[in-house]
């Protein structure tokens, strides 16, 4: 049986079998699997020229007989911990686990030519375990080697319970609770409970109860008024609570990871009156289910469960009523809690076969408890795409130092960003910043490396930029849209050479998008995410060039920083560390970035940080970013644009060249809106200091013209800015309009027409 290579993805969430799991192996990583005989692997290359690397260990030659011409390849133990790179402790557990009977065999797959999408399948004829190495260097700043992610797709026709993830750490507790049924369990303060979907697009309800009052015949159970309350946020919503609280305030546990980001916050678990209403008496329910559980606890029984709704997935409508549709949870995703407190837990599966609640056939959960003394990080999950295996919430390179500085940290597209800092506040960052030099990690942005001989076409046909007017050492802000106009992103091309581009912009889909893009061209481009392996802090402020002239090395051929031009980069050295510095930001301010790879973080944080000192240099949060960039005009996704908007709509049409004839995506409609515009950002000046906010309606008289698309408190400017998009008619300067409170026609909050960028509009300071 030969290898079978194609070009094709066919891996969405909607065209993944039962029984099937979604494995990655990280680029400069590995993943271990195991396929039982029969089952059926795809291994794929979403991005394209990523070598794979495939061990395999079996009580039988199998590579030999998957590759028709190959005989029996063996390896060296160094050769497969080298391989697996960060994840060489994989590497020697797989040889560590061999035994006496298993040959241990390999094969390359894949190649530096591979295009985006290749993919080899094949079907197991023995029990074998694997391992897919994803082998590659660090990237320096300068090149454009990244090593990306290769997916592992297994379709399997035996037990389901072989999905389940490995557990986490050695559980206390293994416990499966069986398809419509519901369990109880103990779990003493400081133990993690992970929740498991085994097979997707199940609900599974939660319940805890405080196991000391409930030993005094008091029922302190997590209870949802208490806990929305305290935690300032409304229900039904899509996520969950950090926190979740008895009726007496109590603390009863935290949400310490999430890989599906869509749950119910409190919704009753499913109960006879429901099915009886539908017309199925009788029918098993989750309340009865937890009622017949908990009885051995005392606890005594209810007609209806107030419940944490774990992957059940409502929706609020326009008309203010809930809906539901199927859970967006795939096989394997889970949460894991943290008990606060001594509890008595109960979970359920959801016994919901008659609407979608459940994929329309319930299936069983999995509850692992795990130790105290276990010790996991924090986050949520990130897909780059629905198809793509979830990425918990990572660290930055420079996240050593800001945690040292803060606990103030937002979880921001995949990544833990401080929000302000501790010692200062926001306010206090945001005047360093104007007045001095401020420092902030924005590694979060995702970044591609676009290289082939076809990827100056490429990118001349995605963006609205003439790229082909890019100089080496060059960097143009550019939008990129769809064919109807309405925009994907936004961000900065860098031309790094005649054929290699970069793109830093804020959306993964950019890349997946730029690859369609090349296939449907048919060109020789390739587009390989470097997030993983290029991290970035901006150094922004009026003292930032004087900082920078004291720790940055350039050689002769790279301009030195005094000699660095607006939108231009070098690269050089910070502490030794191989960095690339672009005079650009995000602040309207003189500035720059600072980019390395992620190991080098500390030490450039550290030299930036002694540098600037007797500058006053001060750490930087998104909660002062956000007043900064409204101040200077500078626009967010799904605030200022989105695929409805088009880059005129969202103010900046001057990334929209007229002169530029040649035709890319949007263009047609692009021309067809700068000619007949309906909408326009404008800025507006607020009377009064009463809170504006991102959504909020402009209105003349009784009509709105517009809506309010994001509003800061200017400390500079001593009042409240915003910036708006209106309706043609009233863009104007100077012509009065209002903002709308309560239902937008009760309460008025006068404002009016204005120049923006508020903060220095001939962008005189930036340019210095």
């Amino acid at each position: 049986m030969n290898l079978e290579v194609t070009r094709s993805l066919d891996v969405s969430a909607k065209g993944l079998r039962p029984r099937s799991r979604l494995l990655c192996a990280e680029g400069g990583g590995a993943a271990a699997f195991v396929l039982r005989a029969g089952d059926e692997a795809t291994i794929i290359d979403p991005e394209g020229r990523q070598i794979g690397q495939l061990f395999v260990a079996s009580d039988r030659p199998v590579l030999s007989n998957l590759l028709a011409d190959a005989a029996t390849l063996t390896f060296a133990a160094d050769e497969c911990v080298t391989a697996c790179g960060a994840d060489a402790e994989l590497a020697r557990a797989f040889l560590a686990a061999r035994a006496d009977a298993e040959l241990l065999e390999t094969t390359l797959l894949f190649g530096r030519e591979s295009v985006a999408g290749a993919s080899v399948r094949f079907k197991a004829p023995a029990d074998m375990r694997c391992l897919l190495a994803a082998p590659g260097d660090r990237m320096r700043p300068d090149e454009q080697d990244a090593p990306t992610e290769l997916r592992i797709n297994i379709q399997s026709p035996h037990d389901r319970a072989a999905a389940l993830p490995p557990p986490l750490a050695t559980p206390r507790l293994d416990l499966r609770v069986k398809a419509a049924t519901a369990s109880a369990y103990r779990v003493a303060a400081g133990e993690y409970i992970q929740i498991i979907d085994v097979e997707g697009r199940q609900c599974s309800d939660f319940l805890a109860f405080d196991s000391k009052a409930l030993a005094d015949g008091r029922e302190l159970a997590i209870d949802p008024t208490t806990t929305r309350t305290l935690m300032g946020s409304a229900t039904p919503g899509p996520g969950l609570y950090a926190k979740y609280f008895d009726q007496d305030m109590g603390p009863l546990v935290e949400v310490v990871r999430d890989t599906v980001g869509r749950h119910d916050t409190f919704m009753l678990a499913c109960n006879s009156k429901y099915y009886d209403d539908m017309g199925y008496p009788g029918h098993a329910n989750c309340t009865d289910n937890f009622n017949a559980a908990l009885t051995a606890f005392g606890v005594r029984p209810r007609r209806g469960w107030p419940a944490v709704n774990f992957f059940y997935n409502t929706f609020v409508s326009h008309d203010n009523s809930i809906g539901m549709d199927e859970p967006w949870s795939r096989p394997g995703d889970y949460v894991l809690l943290r008990a606060l407190t001594d509890l008595v837990c109960a979970s359920s599966s959801c016994a919901d076969d008659i609407d979608p609640a459940n994929g329309w056939a319930p299936t069983d959960i999995h509850v692992r408890v795990y130790d105290a003394a276990s010790n996991f990080s924090k986050g949520i999950a990130h897909r780059m795409t629905p198809d793509a295996p979830p990425k918990l919430t990572r660290e930055s390179g420079f996240h050593s130092r800001t945690s040292a500085l803060t606990r103030g940290f937002i979880e921001y597209r995949g990544f833990w960003m401080p929000q302000c800092f501790a010692a200062a506040g926001p306010v206090a960052e945001y005047w360093a910043c104007r007045e001095r030099a401020a420092l902030m990690d924005l590694s979060a942005l995702r970044k591609f490396e676009i290289t082939g001989p076809d990827a100056e076409a490429l990118l001349q046909s995605a963006v609205t930029r003439n790229i082909r007017k890019l100089a080496v050492g060059q960097i143009v802000y550019t939008a990129l849209c769809y064919e109807h106009g309405g925009m994907i992103d936004d961000g900065t091309v860098f031309r790094l050479g005649e054929n290699n581009f970069r793109l830093v912009c804020g959306d993964d889909y950019c890349g997946v998008w730029l690859r369609q893009l090349a296939a449907e061209q048919g060109l020789r481009a390739w587009v390989k995410s470097s997030t993983d392996q290029l991290h970035n802090v901006a150094l922004q402020g009026p003292r930032s060039r004087d900082i920078l002239r004291e720790v940055l090395a350039t050689p002769p051929r790279q301009p030195s920083i005094d000699e660095l031009k607006w939108f231009r980069f070098t690269i050089g050295k910070i502490a030794n560390a191989p960095v690339l510095v672009s005079r650009t930001g995000y602040t309207g301010e003189l500035g720059y970035e600072i980019w390395c790879h992620p190991d080098s973080g500390p030490k450039v944080w550290d030299a930036i940080v002694a540098a600037g000192e007797p500058y006053g240099l001060a750490p930087f949060g998104f909660a002062a970013l956000d007043m900064v960039r409204i101040e200077a005009g500078l626009i967010f996704a799904h605030f200022e644009f989105c695929d409805q908007t088009d880059p005129f709509e969202a103010g900046i049409g001057f990334s929209v060249p007229a002169e530029k004839l040649e035709s890319y995506v949007g263009s047609e409609a692009l021309a067809r809106r700068r000619a007949h515009p309906v909408r326009q950002l404008v800025g507006l000046d607020i009377a009064g200091n009463e809170h504006v906010g991102h959504g909020d309606p402009v209105h003349v008289g009784r009509a709105q013209v517009g809506i309010v698309t994001s509003a800061t408190r200017s400390p500079k400017l001593a009042k409240t800015i915003a910036l708006a998009r209106l309706d043609m008619a009233y863009t104007a300067i100077g012509t009065p309009v209002e903002i709308g409170k309560l239902d937008g026609q009760q309460k008025r909050l006068k404002a009016t027409v204005t120049r923006f960028p508020h903060y220095d509009p001939d962008k005189s300071r930036v340019r210095a």
